[in-house]
């Protein structure tokens, strides 16, 4: 049922700046008391109508379709009218005046799909997904998004709950006898469900984390001492000549980034300051910088001068990353250094390139995806965000915690609801209002 005497909203949903086609969308309880003003009538529901768009003295503002959906068959699940006319900022502007001036108000960003999150059309997985759709920048992207929004991830959530939920009973049963007289077959039916869920809950972590992936990119940091083509691979793994290229040391002085799409996987490449001891005061705060930026890396490059091989310096560089931060070796300028193959070095990954050439480098593509976790699946993955790992990794570790105390019910049932609970605030079962204000901030207006 949609959320009874609901005020009415009104928004421009398309995109601001000239366009053939503008939208205006309006929800709330007075929508068929604004249509008729706007209109003259009420439109039937969920058919096209050409209409005249009127203003207060009955002048016409603009002439479109009208589009009318009843509650609570909408997209809100409350009355909504959309108003397609022409995408003229002027006119779209004057015509959501005259929604304002029928008693509606400007919607709040994502209050759209706030309210048809609260008139349950939609779970707080999808809903979050109409974001990721708008903004996905791959076709990967969009697709993982349309999962979501189709609530593929909402019901591999609702089978781990489910899941949850059969063995919670089993556990709730057993709490009601003395523990001498719980059968056997019990206990291995209750730890065969909590292997089961485990199981479950890593596969679909591990898909989330596709998904995130495919969202947020990963931060890949190029290093390695000076003149060994760092700007060289940038500029070669990029496309376009982004980073300025010489056979000067220390050319490059702060941190240069680019966006890079490798098969839909959004990577931000950073270029960096050479690595080695230099007295010039500049280039040393390059360094500095270099160095807090591959704190924050979720991979390093770290290029070597295939010509020289690695070096002490290069070892010493080796022994200065951040240890927990995987790291990639590449052997630039092997056109210098013939028959140089892929192979084992320092120990870590290794690939040999010519970022002059451009030998090496579609190999060294799919090292870069292989390295920062994606992997090609069958099935496709779904949109997820930070959150969404959050709430999983909480309740695995629920779980991982259930399995450490067995031998006490109380304790075992206890983390079994946590983990339940921690699950259930993916699909906003269980959801604090500040959380709702935080996702729905951060949508457009006119959704």
């Amino acid at each position: 049922m949609p959320l009874p005497n609901a005020d009415t909203i009104a928004a421009i949903a398309t995109a601001q700046g000239r366009g053939g086609v503008g939208v205006i969308r309006v929800s709330g309880s007075s929508v068929e008391t604004l249509a008729r003003g706007i209109l003259g009538k009420l439109p039937a529901a969920r058919r096209a109508s050409y209409s005249n768009f009127l203003d207060a003295n009955g002048d016409i503002l603009d002439q479109g379709i009208a589009l009318y959906f009843p509650a609570p068959h909408s997209y809100t699940g409350e009355h909504v009218l959309e108003l397609q006319g022409h995408g003229g900022p002027a006119v779209l502007q004057m015509l959501l005046q005259r929604c304002l001036d029928l008693g509606a108000r400007l919607a709040q960003p994502g209050e759209f799909t706030r309210r048809a999150f609260l008139n349950s059309k939609l779970d707080l997985a999808q809903a979050e997904s109409v974001a990721d759709l708008i903004e996905a920048n791959s076709a990967e992207a969009a697709r993982s998004a349309m999962r979501s929004l189709r609530g593929e991830f909402s019901a591999a959530v609702h089978g781990l709950v489910d899941e949850l939920i059969h063995l919670r009973m089993l556990v709730e049963a057993m709490l009601n006898f003395p523990e001498e007289e719980v059968a056997a077959v019990d206990i291995e039916q209750r730890d065969t469900l909590l292997n089961n869920l485990q199981s479950s809950l890593q596969q679909t972590l591990d898909t989330a984390k596709q998904g995130s992936l495919l969202r947020e990119g990963a931060h890949v940091v190029i290093a390695g001492q000076p003149n060994v083509g760092k700007s060289s691979l940038l500029n070669r793994l990029a496309g376009e000549e982004l980073a300025l290229v010489s056979a000067i040391p220390g050319t490059t002085r702060d941190v240069i980034r680019q966006a890079i799409q490798i098969r839909g996987v959004p990577l931000h490449i950073m270029d960096t300051a050479g690595l080695r001891v230099s007295q010039d005061e500049v280039e040393s705060l390059g360094i500095a910088l270099t160095h807090q930026t591959l704190r924050r890396a979720d991979l390093i490059l770290l290029l070597l001068d295939a010509s020289q091989g690695m070096t002490a310096l290069d070892e010493a560089i080796i022994k200065s990353l951040p240890a927990d931060i995987p790291r990639l070796l590449v052997l630039n300028k092997i056109d210098l250094v013939h028959g140089k193959t892929a192979d084992s070095q320092g120990g870590g990954t290794f690939v040999g390139v010519s970022a002059k050439t451009g030998e090496g480098i579609e190999a060294l593509r799919g090292k870069l995806l292989e390295a920062v976790g994606w992997r090609a699946q069958d099935s496709g993955t779904f949109m997820a965000r930070e959150r969404h790992l959050r709430a999983l990794t909480q309740a695995q570790t629920h779980l991982n915690q259930a399995h450490a105390v067995l031998t006490s019910a109380e304790l075992f049932a206890e983390e079994l609801s946590l983990a339940q609970r921690a699950l259930n605030e993916i699909t906003g079962e269980f959801t604090s209002d500040d959380l709702l204000g935080e996702i729905f901030s951060r949508f457009c207006i006119g959704k």
